[in-house]
């Protein structure tokens, strides 16, 4: 019964956002967050003060995907009435107007670039509307920066969900090392055949044949240098690797090296200043990005100092506290151990996306109305997003609740004592789970990070390996997981159409994790 109540909610999510006369998340996942909580108070029998503190952690946890995505629908609206966009679009027209080299370059190694400096959803928060903006349709443009957006997901917002979303599991640094040049590998195997279906949703079958040459040297441009960093280093293989590749595929584009030719219907030329000009604020969020997220620089430690500043007693609702990083905490909640917090100069919400807008307004001679437009047309369109994640977290934290007893642990450990020694063929789908409630790699790492290591352990299956397999399957769950999904779909203001992703997202998501099983069975015995 425990198992069937742990399950229940997620297949009756599932079916409310895929059924014909589909919910909107903003309605779907408030209430399956109930369903969770009747569960938790009347089968699971939680303290109410827990279920409680619970709901109240939610409510400040939202507050990082919500102001991303605010500060990425800022940052694109800004983008648009500036006329950043427009230039772009005529810009990547004479590199080469092929839609494949555009796709490639801006989903793939433009967003694999983006996903090493921050994670968070923010890679397709910013690729998708440049899409977008070349002419592609939005629904289908979503589903494409989605299932792009995997790759590079293990070594994230500069490897966060390989060093610290197995940092729990007390792990000597070369284990660590090991699991991160494990998981490139699996990545680099489905790398070869996930772009590839990508691209599929957008362009047909015949154009991806005349172009299939660029196709994989983008690839390879990205894929090559990323697993030989992985070799050495756990933080910087995504954002070296995008990096590389993204200077690569302009560079091959230019040339045409690989691809079909394809007549050009924009007349008009782009001069240089121009070019610079429109690129101006992309290369400054990028620059911000990256001298914030790098560890041997002052400005990732500083935003992150958490040394009390302010504090002050709210009652019984816990103890609230302001840090020198900025750091917005509710401590020992309804006088439990629950905390919650919200990094206000860290998460990339304010830096970069508000700074970046703020400062590139008086460089574009944006007037004062239509900077009141961006911002308030802005925050309309946060409001369906917030609905869908509150519930969405609220739901995750109870699901949570009770530690190995809790409703996620209970599913983990009931799929790997089902499997035995077959776990390896289904690691990556529990990873992929986790990925799936939370909207992240590192917490999917976080929930289920000691269940595969009890798991590996049990069966004597290398506990390497099933950790690497857990951060590839929390990478590939990124293109189911309802976060990403209604962040892309609110920055590209779709309405409604989360459930119909699902099931574009759910066939890529599927065959990644056949993939990273048979890396795992016959190509890492071979080299590890």
């Amino acid at each position: 019964m425990a198992l069937f109540l742990s399950i229940f909610p997620i297949v009756l999510l599932i079916y409310l956002m895929v059924k014909r006369n589909a919910l909107p998340s903003s309605l779907a996942l408030p209430w399956i967050a109930a369903v969770v909580l009747i569960i938790q108070l009347v089968f699971f029998g939680t303290d109410i003060k827990i279920v409680s503190a619970n709901i109240a952690s939610a409510l400040v946890a939202v507050q990082t995907p919500i102001t991303v995505i605010l500060g990425a629908i800022l940052f694109n609206r800004f983008s648009e009435v500036s006329g950043a966009t427009d230039t772009l679009r005529k810009w990547l027209g004479t590199i080469n107007p092929n839609p494949v080299a555009q796709l490639m370059i801006i989903g793939w190694a433009f967003a694999f670039m983006i996903e090493g400096a921050s994670g968070f959803g923010t890679p397709a928060a910013i690729a998708a509307p440049i899409l977008v903006g070349l002419g592609f349709p939005a629904i289908k443009v979503a589903v494409l920066a989605l299932i792009m957006n995997s790759v590079p997901v293990s070594f994230g917002a500069v490897g966060t969900p390989t060093w610290f979303g197995f940092g729990p599991l007390n792990l000597g640094e070369s284990q660590i090392l090991e699991i991160g040049s494990m998981t490139a590998l699996i990545h680099a195997f489905a790398a070869l055949v996930i772009p590839v279906i990508a691209l599929s949703f957008i362009v047909n079958v015949k154009d991806i044949r005349r172009n299939i040459v660029y196709i994989y040297l983008s690839i390879f441009a990205c894929v090559i240098p990323y697993i030989l960093l992985a070799q050495v280093n756990y933080e910087f293989p995504s954002l070296v690797g995008g990096a590389i590749g993204l200077f690569i595929s302009v560079l091959l584009a230019n040339k045409g090296v690989g691809l079909a030719k394809v007549e050009n219907n924009i007349e008009t030329t782009v001069s240089l200043g121009e070019v610079v000009k429109a690129l101006f604020p992309t290369a400054l969020l990028i620059g911000i990005l990256i001298i914030t997220r790098i560890q041997q620089l002052p400005f990732k430690a500083m935003m992150n100092d958490a040394t009390t500043w302010f504090a002050v007693q709210l009652g019984s609702l816990g103890r609230f506290e302001i840090s020198h990083g900025l750091i917005f905490s509710l401590k020992e909640i309804f006088g439990t151990s629950i905390n919650s917090s919200y990094k206000l100069l860290y998460v990339p919400a304010f830096i970069p996306f508000v700074v970046t807008v703020l400062i590139a307004i008086p460089v574009f001679k944006v007037s004062a109305a239509k900077t009141k437009d961006i911002f308030v047309m802005s925050f309309k369109q946060t409001k369906n997003p917030f609905f869908a994640l509150v519930g969405a977290l609220i739901m995750v934290n109870l699901m949570l609740v009770g530690g190995d007893g809790s409703m996620v642990k209970i599913i983990g450990k009931s799929f790997a004592q089902a499997t035995g020694e077959y776990w390896t063929v289904f690691a990556a789908y529990l990873g992929a789970v986790g990925a799936f409630f939370s909207g992240s790699n590192t917490v999917s790492n976080l929930t289920f990070g000691s269940v595969q290591l009890s798991t590996a352990e049990l069966t004597g299956l290398s506990t390497s390996l099933i950790l690497a397999l857990q951060s590839a399957g929390g990478a590939m769950g990124n293109m189911v997981c309802i976060n990403n999904i209604v962040a892309v779909n609110s920055v590209l203001n779709i309405q409604n159409q989360e459930g119909a992703i699902i099931k574009k997202t759910a066939l890529p998501m599927i065959l990644y994790g056949i993939i990273a099983a048979l890396v795992a069975l016959f190509v890492i015995p071979i080299f590890f």
